[in-house]
Order: C-alpha cells, then sequence, then structure tokens
C-alpha cells in the first residue's frame, strides 16, 4: 500500500527514444559508463563521475521515483559525500535532524544514547528523509550535469561481457536497442537482474521474523529521537521502533510473529488496530504500509569482469542500523574516483580490486552488526531468549549491561584495511588512521570567514590532498595533488583548536587524503619520497 505524497506526484518521467536506438550492427553506440539503476546509489555514483568530467548513462526500467518511504536514515557521512555532490545543503533543510537514541524495555526507558556528542561538525549525526525526496533531489542535480544522460523505462534484458568492454540489450517501449560499455556498474538493487545474468549468487541468511513498516501521518509532540522497544505493553512479546519524518510522517516498526500472513497483516483495517495501541489515539493516517523479513547475504565478488556491483545489488542487511543506504552511498563514492582514473589510464585496471576489497569487508561489517541486531532482536533458539532477557534485566542497573543491549547497531563510516607505511609506525596519541575517513571541524579561513575542513576538502576538487599542519616549511607536494594547510603563514586558523586534536597534529604532522576523502597516509614529517610511495600505494600504482 502506498498513497502519493505531493513530493512523488512530481517525480513522474516519461520515456524518450534516444539516438542510440537508431543505430545498429557495427555502428552500436558505445559508451565509457553504463550505471544501471537510478536509485540513490546509482544516481550518487552518475552524479559523482560527471563531476570528475566523465560522461554517463544512467538507466532505469521505471518512470518515477519509487513509492513509500523505504530508506529514511541518512548518515553524516553520507551527508559529506552528498555535500561534494552539491545536494547535502537540500537534504538537510528538508530532513529532520537527530543525533538521540532511547531504549525501552516495557513501559520503562532503559538508557539513552547520543551519536555526535561533541559540538564542530557542519554535518549531524543522522537525518531522517523519505527515500523519494532524496532520489527526486538527485535527479535534480542529474538534470543540471550534461556528462549524464538519465534514460527512463530503459530495461537491461541481456548483458554479454567482453574483455574490453560489455554489451547491453535494451528494452523500451519501443522495441530494444544495443549499446557497449567500457564499464557497467549495477545498481539496480536486491532483485539484481544484473546479477543473475553473470551468474552470480548472494550467500548468507534470510531470517525468518517478519516486519511491520507503517508511515503514518499525525501531529505528535515526540521528540526527534530513535525510540526503540523489547516487549512494550502495546505490542507485548516483540520489538518495536518510532521515527519521525518530514511532513509530520512517522516511521512505525513492529515485529510480527514469524507465520503471520503478510497479506492479512497489511491491510488497513488490521494495522490501524496496533497503531492505536501503540499511540493511544486513532488520529493519524496512513502513508504507507509494507511488511519485510531481515536478510543478510552479499555477492562473492563485487567484480565480474568490468560488471561491477554496488549497494543493495551486491549487499543486503537487515534495516535496523540504517546500514543499507548508507553502506551503498559508500560504495558509490569509493568506486567513483577508482573508476574514473582507470578511465582516464592514470591508474591500471587493477586498482578496481580494491573497491571490492574494501566494500566487501565493509559488507562482511555490516552483516556481521546486522545479524547480531537481528539475533538479540528475534532470538530464536531458547539460550538467545534468555540472553536476552538476562541483558536487559542488567540494563535497567549496570552501565555494561546497557551496553550489550542491541537494538540495532547504528552505522558508521567503514575503517579500510590500509597498508601501513614506515612513517605511520611513529609515536599517534589519536587522529584517524590510513584507511578511516577524514573527521570534519571548524575553521577560519584567511580574511575571518569561518567554514569546515570539509568544505575545504570540496574546493580541492576531485584529486588527491594532502592535508598538513604548518611548521614553517612547506612540504614539496606532488604534481596533482591538492594542498590544505592548517597553521602557518597563510594557512588556515584553528581557532577552537579542535583540528588539531582531531588529527594529533604537531608541528610538521600531514596527511594524504584520498578523493573520497579517507586517509591514504599519515605523516609526522611529509618527505617527499615518502609522499610520493603512499601516492603510488593508493592510486595502485605498486
Amino acid at each position: 500500500m502506498a498513497h502519493a505524497n505531493t513530493a512523488q506526484a512530481k517525480t513522474q518521467f516519461g520515456y524518450r527514444r534516444h539516438p542510440d536506438q537508431d543505430r545498429s550492427g557495427a555502428n552500436v553506440a558505445e559508451h565509457p559508463v553504463v550505471v544501471v539503476g537510478a536509485g540513490p546509489v546509482g544516481l550518487s555514483l552518475a552524479i559523482d563521475l560527471a563531476q570528475r568530467g566523465q560522461r554517463v548513462v544512467l538507466l532505469d526500467d521505471a518512470d518515477r521515483i519509487g513509492e513509500g518511504s523505504r530508506a529514511i536514515c541518512f548518515s553524516k557521512r553520507s551527508l559529506e559525500f552528498w555535500d561534494r555532490l552539491g545536494v547535502g545543503d537540500r537534504m538537510v533543510e528538508k530532513g529532520v535532524v537527530w543525533s538521540v537514541g532511547k531504549i525501552f524495555h516495557g513501559a520503562s526507558q532503559l538508557y539513552q544514547f547520543n551519536l555526535l556528542p561533541e559540538e564542530g561538525h557542519k554535518r549531524p549525526a543522522f537525518i531522517n528523509l523519505q527515500q523519494f525526496y532524496a532520489e527526486a533531489y538527485l535527479v535534480d542535480r542529474v538534470g543540471q550535469l550534461p556528462e549524464i544522460d538519465l534514460r527512463w523505462r530503459n530495461k537491461v534484458i541481456a548483458l554479454e561481457s567482453r574483455n574490453d568492454g560489455v554489451a547491453l540489450t535494451i528494452a523500451t517501449p519501443d522495441g530494444s536497442y544495443q549499446v557497449r560499455a567500457s564499464f557497467v556498474v549495477a545498481c539496480d538493487g536486491a532483485r539484481s537482474s544484473l546479477r543473475q545474468m553473470v551468474g552470480a549468487e548472494f550467500a548468507g541468511q534470510v531470517f525468518e521474523d517478519q516486519f511491520l513498516i507503517a508511515d503514518v501521518k499525525m501531529t505528535a509532540a515526540f521528540p526527534t529521537e530513535r525510540w526503540f522497544w523489547f516487549d512494550p505493553p502495546f505490542h507485548a512479546g516483540r520489538s518495536a521502533l518510532l521515527h519521525k519524518q518530514p511532513d509530520d510522517i512517522w516511521r512505525i516498526d513492529l515485529q510480527l510473529n514469524p507465520d503471520a500472513d503478510p497479506v492479512a497483516e497489511k491491510q488497513p483495517e488490521n494495522v490501524r488496530p496496533r497503531i492505536e495501541r501503540m499511540l493511544g489515539h486513532d488520529k493519524f493516517e496512513f502513508e504507507w504500509i509494507s511488511l519485510y523479513k531481515f536478510q543478510c547475504r552479499r555477492m562473492a565478488k563485487f567484480i565480474h569482469g568490468r560488471v561491477i556491483f554496488a549497494g543493495d545489488s551486491a549487499h543486503q542487511v537487515s534495516p535496523f542500523g540504517a546500514r543499507g543506504a548508507n553502506s551503498g552511498l559508500e560504495d558509490a563514492e569509493n568506486l567513483a574516483w577508482k573508476l574514473d582514473r582507470v578511465l582516464r589510464r592514470l591508474s591500471p585496471e587493477g586498482l578496481l580490486e580494491s573497491y571490492h576489497i574494501e566494500r566487501s569487508a565493509a559488507a562482511d561489517e555490516n552483516i556481521r552488526e546486522s545479524t547480531r541486531s537481528t539475533d538479540f532482536m528475534a532470538p530464536v533458539t531458547k539460550q538467545e531468549a534468555r540472553l536476552r532477557q538476562a541483558v536487559l534485566s542488567l540494563a535497567k542497573d549496570t552501565e555494561f549491561g546497557k551496553r550489550m543491549v542491541n537494538g540495532g547497531r547504528l552505522s558508521v563510516p567503514s575503517v579500510y584495511d590500509t597498508p601501513l607505511s614506515s612513517e605511520d609506525r611513529d609515536d599517534w596519541r589519536g587522529g584517524p588512521r590510513p584507511g578511516a575517513s577524514m573527521p570534519d571541524a571548524p575553521v577560519t579561513e584567511q580574511g575571518g570567514g569561518s567554514t569546515y575542513l570539509t568544505d575545504v576538502f570540496i574546493k580541492q576538487g576531485t584529486r588527491f590532498t594532502l592535508l598538513e599542519f604548518g611548521n614553517g616549511a612547506v612540504a614539496d607536494v606532488p604534481d596533482g595533488v591538492g594542498s590544505i594547510r592548517v597553521g602557518g603563514e597563510g594557512g588556515l586558523v584553528d581557532a577552537q583548536g579542535l583540528v588539531g586534536k582531531r588529527y594529533d597534529a604537531e608541528p610538521g604532522t600531514a596527511y594524504l587524503l584520498r578523493p573520497d576523502g579517507y586517509v591514504a597516509a599519515r605523516f609526522r614529517n611529509a618527505a617527499r619520497p615518502a609522499l610520493d610511495a603512499a601516492l603510488a600505494r593508493a592510486a595502485g600504482l605498486n
């Protein structure tokens, strides 16, 4: 069930015939990149590539933004990525900002947590924003980039892998046509047809417990927090979740029995009494009702020849923890700069293997966390049920018990297993290690303008960047590498001292940042040979 939202009603797109459809035989059109699937991951990937100067064909088999809120929790890391794509402000302005979560057992609050307790970050820990808004804003951004050719109602029905690329057969309302691409990126979701075309399978676990999602429109005085209940009085023996979305829409998740009839459970007349018991009133309207089962699965390999998989087409996790969409967006930002370098022949094709290595490890971590959450929220065996009951009892009175409660560990940025240089074996008391994402912090530009480190990074464009902390000397930066200098003559001013603290900075400290904002290497003294070696390592040149 889905009720048309005002925003959704404006996001239908007509099919248009393309000149590629009039070509055949040896005259088939050839493109550098074809992205399949115009969801948040495919749209974001296409925008990132386009901003790097790559021409992208983006195909979607529908002609409208998807219905229902679907993914709603977008992390700080995702917002920083969207800032680089030019849509971050719009997402945050519409979204509901939150950082506090509360866990209840029965009618009593066990504890609360704050996901971003410190000041000095441009973006919040999370926003809640219906996926159709996120997709609509991304489509608008695509419309501003002539490098992207977005084709609605274009469905890939056949794929042929070749040594130098991929041949696609695409069905449209006017019949089928073919194109060739140097690379194809499959962002076509959990039921990926391209995954089937390359003969790949998902491996993992499908959980039997079912959850009901109801998006309801109502006026309520609840705070903008994530509330999670174990065994609430209004839904005895099961779990429940409450989240606020824009437009006075509230997301409610209710755990159901494994043998519940999915057809009957989605009927509004059956859902309404459950929601009335939870809210204590009947003054609400349904916006969307759906039902799902947990799945924690992934492909063995994310790269099949020149077909690359990202987002739900490559891996699936349970929705608790907001790890699905956010990990898919991390796939996109990880892949875009590497694919760009390969297409420009700045790096060998082997650099793409690092995409699989890094993002499959991230998928394993997300699956591991999601599986643990599922086992705790929906115990199957008597032993699991006894463990949960013991933990919930301990959590009332002990701090260690609170830390053991698992109502869905929230998404955090991945930390990649990155080789350490000899420099990194120096004494570091803190700061992001190689493979971690860059922390944000407020800075003051020369002339007195206040900004954030992540915004300064965006101004460097789409390249590697050296973040250095002034000691009087200026590092010898390799050609093509950007430079951000904190302290010293002409450098940014760390007025609040947060940059130095978050980067464990001493005079001469430097970080080599990848184009996606992850740390490639760090140095106490950035000598040119060490910089060259780190750059070559990160760019797949050795």
